[in-house]
């Protein structure tokens, strides 16, 4: 199956566009995890546990695990044991460079790790992502348009009377023979959201931005979404992993989560069926 193939399985066995961040910073998790032996992983393991049945997929965020240097690199691969089979995980680490280097990246994510999908940054052309394109049923999403300020200094620049990000959208369908591309496609850019979802009609969507970085859900799931209400990745972190500093951090993630899960869906309804 290509990447493509299997989340839109994954969607519909799950009824969940849901994607929830495993960012983990010691600094917010509930007290008992931070000098706790393998407190980090246990944190995670909870969240995982108590929202396994509302997601499509699991997000982590590399830096955050990195920056823990040989300790981080461990934390991160028993989290990912924790994760059920069947759901998509992405590692997040927006890689990207010459050809060879891109290769040794694909392969970490990909057979080392084993990630579902990860992110890949497309500024140094294709030679830098076809790389990670090499196995279809791995999923890779390219930056279009970013949520974050700084988005405008490059991706909105005018190319033949054309943002920058439309330029590469192009690209991207061009590279993606093996149905495997996907794009990130910031939830705080609505506008840019609809118009993407012209121009790559049948293209999975990483959606991150809602939640605590204030994306409106709704236009991310109506823009967002195919004509079938699926392939869009909505992503959320720290509203749900974050949702409480108490002993009740779990019921709290879980509540929060259902409550996104719940009102994507109801959205799907909406404009979709």
């Amino acid at each position: 199956m290509t990447f493509t193939e299997i989340l839109r399985s994954v969607q519909q066995k799950q009824n969940s566009l849901l994607c929830v961040g495993l960012d983990t910073d010691p600094a917010k998790v509930p007290a008992v995890f931070r000098n706790a032996p393998d407190g980090m992983v246990e944190f995670n393991r909870r969240i995982i546990e108590v929202t396994a049945d509302l997601v499509c997929a699991y997000k982590l965020n590399l830096a955050f695990y990195e920056c823990r240097g040989e300790a981080g690199w461990g934390m991160l691969r028993r989290t990912l044991r924790h994760v059920p089979a069947g759901i998509v995980t992405i590692g997040d680490g927006k890689r990207g460079d010459i050809g060879n280097t891109s290769a040794m990246y694909a392969k970490a994510l990909r057979e080392d790790l084993g990630f579902g999908a990860c992110t890949v940054n497309p500024y140094m052309g294709e030679d830098s992502v076809t790389p990670f394109l090499s196995a279809p049923e791995h999923g890779v999403f390219i930056l279009a348009v970013t949520s974050n300020p700084g988005a405008r200094d490059f991706q909105y620049l005018k190319v033949n009377g054309k943002p920058l990000y439309e330029r590469v959208i192009t690209r991207v369908k061009r590279w993606d023979a093996q149905k495997n591309c996907g794009l990130v496609v910031g939830a705080t850019r609505p506008a840019e959201l609809k118009r993407v979802r012209v121009l790559a009609p049948e293209m999975p969507f990483l959606i991150p931005g809602v939640g605590a970085q204030g994306g409106d859900l709704r236009q991310a799931v109506r823009h967002g979404c195919t004509k079938a209400g699926d392939l869009a990745v909505v992503n959320a972190s720290r509203s749900v992993i974050y949702a409480s500093a108490g002993e009740d951090f779990a019921d709290a993630a879980r509540k929060n989560a259902l409550q996104l899960r719940d009102e994507m869906n109801r959205y799907r309804e909406v404009y979709f069926r």
